[in-house]
């Protein structure tokens, strides 16, 4: 398809991220820092909130319309060629984004994976270089049943010759990446090997801290760092993308790194809701914060982070595609709240309500059984119902919401709630 349309991958240099938790932060910082430096920068990021335009992007925001038109147009005229087999959406998209950056005369594109990184369509690029987020058991039904066999998978975007960023890795995973970046002969820049997030006040109103590059060659001084995002994790994936970012752009300079993730955001990562507008005067009044967590680690971190700035006994609101770990993250969860309304992750990806409430009743009679008194637990189908009871319950109590499992649910809890992108 790409040859089709005169290989759009290659109209500017690019970065390519992986990872199974932090991809979609790392790549919006990159963005972040590389537009701060003067840079246009066409981004690719999955999934979307509501607005296909958020995956192709130019920056923070959307291209002018008419290239989305133009590029949709070309997109067409080379289906009527008929392209060899049957494109999935995810293809479609991936070779719409490309048309979409050429067509800008982009300086550079920053381009997240979708799933795995050997067989994904944005892995025709030949990159400057390669970021690699945290590595967990994730979509295992394709890319393997253990941490070695997905970290393979990964592994599949290291470039020869391009260097590597590479997040903090399990023992398993670490010996994966090294053995195929030795074999490539890739430069393997190793993140506690060369940076080091310390000073953390982590806050409702996000994340401040320093970060200092071991190595002279990329900044002489400690960075101090302001992120939007409350979390300690943002420390990594911020110091990710500067290394990326460094190595991507030698002159880089350590004031624009400060200022580039200064105004850096991202929705649905621990995201406060606005809900001044919404039309329901009880939701107005409710507390809420949206993330797309869906592994156990990113839940385990999302729900310390949660309960960190607004308290034990708060009201859950969960949902998860089919094929997660969902017994595990009902352990890390079901402690944690006084009320747990469980419901499907809008309609993108297939799900399974009712095992996923008997994974979560079971994990009630674990807590039962240790003589506690365990969280409410109600399971509603309906996903627009399951949002609009679980905010006007927060607005009524003055518990605050936590929203989280899937990306989709995110977005369907801002669409409920009024709230937009």
């Amino acid at each position: 398809m790409a040859e089709m349309a005169g290989n759009p991958q290659s109209c500017a240099p690019s970065i390519h991220i992986a990872g199974s938790k932090g991809k979609g932060s790392v790549t919006a910082m990159i963005t972040a820092i590389l537009g701060a430096a003067g840079l246009r920068i066409a981004r690719y990021t999955s999934p979307d909130l509501g607005d296909r335009r958020e995956r192709i992007k130019l920056g923070d925001s959307f291209f002018e319309g008419e290239i989305y038109v133009e590029a949709g147009r070309e997109l067409v005229r080379l289906g009527a060629e008929k392209f060899a087999g049957d494109p999935t959406f995810f293809e479609l998209m991936t070779l719409l984004f490309f048309l979409c950056a050429r067509k800008s005369g982009c300086d550079m594109m920053v381009i997240e994976t979708g799933m795995g990184g050997r067989l994904d369509a944005t892995n025709i690029v030949d990159p400057l270089l390669s970021v690699i987020t945290l590595i967990e058991l994730e979509h295992t039904e394709y890319l393997g049943s253990t941490i070695d066999a997905i970290a393979a998978e990964k592994a599949g975007i290291i470039k020869r010759g391009r260097p590597l960023i590479l997040a903090e890795q399990d023992p398993g995973a670490l010996r994966v990446f090294r053995e195929r970046a030795a074999a490539l002969e890739a430069p393997l820049v190793y993140f506690p090997d060369e940076a080091e997030p310390a000073e953390f006040r982590v806050h409702r109103g996000g994340t401040d801290f320093t970060l200092s590059l071991k190595s002279p060659r990329f900044f002489p001084r400690p960075l101090r760092l302001s992120l939007s995002i409350p979390g300690e994790v943002q420390g990594q994936n911020a110091g990710l993308a500067i290394l990326a970012a460094k190595t991507a752009l030698p002159d880089l300079d350590g004031e624009t790194v400060e200022r580039g993730l200064e105004n850096f955001s991202l929705p649905a990562r621990f995201e406060r809701l606005d809900l001044r507008r919404a039309a329901d005067p009880a939701i107005r009044k409710a507390l809420v914060v949206i993330d797309g967590a869906h592994t156990p680690k990113s839940i385990e971190l999302c729900v310390q982070t949660f309960t960190a700035l607004y308290g034990e006994g708060g009201i859950l609101l969960f949902g998860c595609a089919a094929g997660k770990d969902a017994a595990s993250m009902a352990g890390i969860l079901c402690p944690r709240f006084s009320r747990i309304i469980l419901t499907v992750p809008g309609n993108f990806k297939a799900s399974r309500p009712e095992e996923l409430h008997a994974l979560f009743k079971k994990e009630l009679d674990r807590i039962r059984a240790a003589g506690k008194e365990p969280p409410a637990l109600e399971l509603i189908r309906d996903t627009a119902a399951a949002v609009t009871g679980a905010l006007r319950l927060g607005g009524r109590t003055g518990r605050p919401v936590l929203g989280t499992g899937s990306f989709y649910l995110a977005a369907e809890i801002r669409k409920e709630a009024g709230s937009t992108v």
